[in-house]
């Protein structure tokens, strides 16, 4: 599951590098079998613009975020019908790598406002974000760029009041815990016995590891983190407070995992918090990096890499 996207990132990435035949225009055509006159489908390409040759260097990046859909036809739907979804969401994801900028949703908006002019041009472009920015399992999920998306769907005429549903409690939960604000607080029973909230861990930093004793990701991912030197070296220093949290856990399985994980680290179930709509608990295993005020440095990600390159830089 965790390799879905990057393969469709594989794929899409080899449809637009120019692998088999040149990408067309937006506009599929059907193509005659060689031996008789049946007729085989031949989905639709897209390829991007690209910048052109007066465009500095330096000014690509920039250039591409704001012209990368520029040869799409939006008001084309049956194109969408016909389009080559698994290279779209190549092309979905390559357009979000571009967008990864802080504080620019502008690509975004201006994406999903040409999306909507038409009401299968919106779903289709908010399923493809949905996939490359939502999912659990995408390694290019950001809710930063996903809430604009939710903002023109949930303000959407175009859809009933019943399709807004879902994406208005996404919405919800995407607006509550969000980096450079302060974390929900949570309260939860540690291996001890005792009764404590996140509020009441002291340290330079708190890490909240969200896992299943039954995971295997979980368990690869503990690996991971009881591996780091920068990890250890904070925890030895008192600087960062490790908290493994199991949602919805008992002591049993904190008896379990004791035996399994390093004992500088805090070992707690919650009481319940987390399923009450306080945290979008996608999938676990989860990391969050808290500052000392508990602000949200970095959400919901699986990367220890992004955890010490956070540490490492404050």
């Amino acid at each position: 599951m965790k390799r879905l996207l990057l393969l469709l990132l594989a794929v899409g990435t080899l449809c637009v590098s120019g692998c088999g035949p040149s990408p067309r225009p937006v506009g599929g055509r059907a193509e005659e079998d060689t031996g008789d006159t049946a007729r085989r489908f031949v989905p639709d390409a897209f390829l991007p613009r690209m910048p052109p040759a007066d465009v500095a260097p330096a000014a690509r990046a920039a250039w591409l975020r704001a012209h990368y859909w520029d040869g799409f036809d939006f008001a084309d739907t049956a194109a969408l019908v016909r389009a080559d979804t698994l290279r779209m969401l190549g092309l979905f994801a390559r357009h979000a790598a571009l967008c990864a900028v802080a504080s620019d949703s502008a690509p975004i908006d201006s994406l999903m406002c040409r999306a909507s002019v038409s009401r299968m041009g919106l779903l289709y472009f908010w399923m493809l974000a949905e996939r490359v920015l939502y999912d659990p399992n995408s390694p290019l999920r950001d809710d930063e760029l996903y809430i604009p998306v939710l903002r023109t769907v949930v303000s959407s005429k175009l859809l009933t009041e019943w399709e807004r549903l879902r994406p208005a409690e996404q919405l919800r939960l995407a607006l509550r815990c969000r980096v450079g604000e302060p974390a929900a607080d949570l309260r939860f029973v540690l291996s001890t016995g005792e009764e404590a909230t996140l509020y009441d861990l002291q340290s330079d930093h708190t890490l909240l590891f969200v896992a299943d004793p039954d995971c295997s990701a979980c368990e690869r991912l503990s690996l991971e983190v009881a591996a780091s030197p920068l990890v250890n070296e904070r925890l030895e220093r008192g600087s960062l407070t490790l908290l493994y949290l199991l949602p919805r856990g008992d002591t049993e399985a904190l008896r379990y995992c004791g035996g399994r994980l390093p004992a500088s680290w805090l070992l707690a179930c919650d009481d319940g918090t987390l399923f009450e709509g306080t945290y979008d608990l996608r999938a676990v295993p989860s990391l969050y990096l808290l500052d000392r005020t508990k602000r949200i440095v970095v959400k919901d990600t699986a990367d220890v890499g992004a955890i010490e390159a956070a540490l490492d830089g404050e």
